[in-house]
């Protein structure tokens, strides 16, 4: 019973990771996967300025129809573009300048035939109208789409969510990373007894008698997955946080009879914003607010719009996945989604092949929450206690070009990777300065892996392509193997990629020293001919002792 217990606890923890897909993943990719993921022709041509997403939602019928007004700055004359929008929803009509286009339909990509001529440098915009019953989620966040639930009064309880799937699921737009909208609109229409809340701040509302409409603005740059709607019969309550860069407004929004939980729980928000502030830099969309969100699902990182689903508990849905008591010291969904602020909506991968930039130092940033208001020890044991659900079955980076994420293994594996990053850096103030001036480089980009590797090289002054290729793209755990010979430590590095050398911090007869391995046979004197040797367990690699 007890090891069917422990199986059941380490099947739920893997689950319970936000990226962990519940399909297999593919091995056998098709003509959709690459227009979906790859800068096809089509797209490289033409740069996103703005959206104004405008759509009406009929939760009765699991019915959406709308437009999306799409501006951009052409860069190269091409007369032919590509917009995105998954079935069963269908493209309705695209105009430019008032003129109905031709629209060729390759499955969920859309080619439009453009007729005006496009001349490089110029400002142009189309209307993408669009309709349907979308995806229904199967399992939200996991697997995407709309969530059509009602609340136990019966209202109805509406919710998007689409990370990796992509935005097209639900709405028409470019649905590749690389190329972030400057700034967007949504205006979203929903029955009157219920209320929408997207992204941004809110501009105003629209009474059209059955129905309202509201019109929320956002001023800074946003990853199209970090787009949302979230309907319901919300009641609201606010605070100012006076922040690195002046008062930011905090906004949370739940269902009435959920408010004095949500206030109660919601005070990990504040926390959540001095923590990370500290660690990371400012809260990067100051111009936004930041809100909390109740949804009928888990949670997700929207951006500025963040989407809460945990049940008003501490650690994941009440347990705590690294199994030391520190997780139930903070409410996860808070904290893990809130840091993806910085890291997936401030800082944000290309490609998602590249998703660890996500994902990786978002799952350390809830260590680095205990650090802040717990300290080191706290921190240490939490990330540790992750690592009985690394599979290290699959390498942490996916396949480009095809929107294919990496393997799972990048929430666990890569926090703990950057958690032994931290102890070669050896220097805790360094350490934050480069986080710090990470957030403060990326400052609202789109970034590939290598510029993460070449920036983080760079300034902890270390050449870390081989510490990067050993996490990142092998699925092997460094192992010092070692003996000792009368006074004399005899080791080396084995299954570790070619020029690994990572220092190592020990415990020789208890005393901290450190050692300096690499595939070849290192030798190092002792003071005595008895002694143990121990691993700081801080470093995320294996021992073996050999005779």
């Amino acid at each position: 019973m007890k090891n069917q217990f422990l199986i059941l606890f380490l099947f739920c923890s893997v689950l319970s990771l936000k990226g962990q897909r519940l399909l297999e993943e593919k091995e056998n990719f098709t003509r959709q996967d690459t227009l979906r993921g790859s800068i096809t022709p089509e797209r490289i041509w033409w740069d996103l300025t703005s959206y104004h997403l405008a759509v009406e939602v009929v939760p009765n019928l699991k019915f959406i129809s709308g437009n999306n007004t799409i501006r951009y700055t052409v860069l190269k004359e091409y007369q032919t573009l590509q917009i995105d929008l998954q079935a069963p929803l269908k493209i309705t009509k695209v105009t430019q300048d008032g003129i109905t286009l031709k629209v060729i339909d390759d499955g969920n990509a859309h080619f439009v035939q453009l007729l005006k001529k496009q001349k490089i440098g110029n400002t142009e915009s189309i209307v993408v109208y669009y309709q349907g019953n979308p995806k229904e989620a199967i399992q939200a966040p996991w697997d995407g789409g709309f969530s059509w639930k009602k609340d136990k009064k019966g209202n109805h309880f509406v919710a998007t969510s689409c990370q990796g799937l992509g935005a097209s699921v639900w709405w028409p737009c470019k649905d590749h990373m690389y190329d972030e909208v400057k700034n967007m609109k949504i205006s979203v229409t929903v029955p009157r007894n219920l209320m929408d809340v997207s992204n941004g701040k809110l501009e105003k509302i629209v009474d059209n008698g059955t129905t309202k409409t509201y019109h929320w603005s956002v001023d800074n740059p946003i990853n199209n997955y970090g787009v949302n709607i979230n309907i319901g019969d919300y009641t609201h309550f606010s605070e100012v946080y006076k922040g690195e860069k002046g008062n930011l407004d905090m906004d949370y929004y739940v269902l009435k009879y959920n408010l004095e939980k949500a206030k109660k729980q919601f005070t990990d928000a504040p926390k959540m914003m001095k923590a990370f502030e500290h660690w990371f830099g400012p809260y990067p969309f100051y111009e936004d607010g930041f809100k909390l969100v109740e949804v009928p699902y888990l949670g997700m990182e929207h951006q500025s719009s963040v989407t809460y689903g945990n049940q008003f508990k501490n650690g994941y849905l009440g347990r705590d996945l690294s199994g030391t008591g520190w997780g139930l010291k903070f409410d996860f969904i808070i904290i893990h989604e809130s840091g993806h602020e910085w890291f997936a909506n401030n800082i944000t991968n290309k490609d998602i092949a590249d998703m660890w930039i996500h994902e990786s130092f978002t799952n350390y940033s809830e260590s680095l929450f205990l650090d802040y208001y717990y300290g080191k020890k706290a921190s240490s044991e939490y990330v540790i206690g992750l690592r009985k659900t690394i599979a290290n079955k699959k390498t942490i980076i996916g396949k480009y070009d095809l929107n294919n994420e990496g393997s799972s293994d990048m929430y666990n594996k890569g926090g703990n990777m950057l958690h032994t990053l931290r102890q070669v850096v050896n220097n805790d103030q360094k350490w934050r300065m480069i986080l710090r001036k990470m957030n403060k480089k990326f400052y609202h980009q789109t970034v590939t892996t290598n510029q993460i590797e070449a920036f983080l090289s760079r300034e902890t002054a270390l050449d870390l392509t081989p510490f990067f290729n050993q996490y990142l793209r092998s699925i092997e755990i460094p192992t010092l193997e070692y003996k000792v010979e009368n006074d004399v430590l005899i080791y080396k590095w084995t299954a570790v990629v070619k020029d690994f050398k990572m220092p190592l911090k020990v415990f020789i007869n208890q005393e901290p020293t450190w050692i300096y391995p690499t595939s070849e046979i290192q030798k190092k004197s002792l003071t005595y001919k008895k002694s143990t040797l121990e691993i700081d367990p801080n470093f995320y690699v294996y021992s073996k002792e050999v005779q």
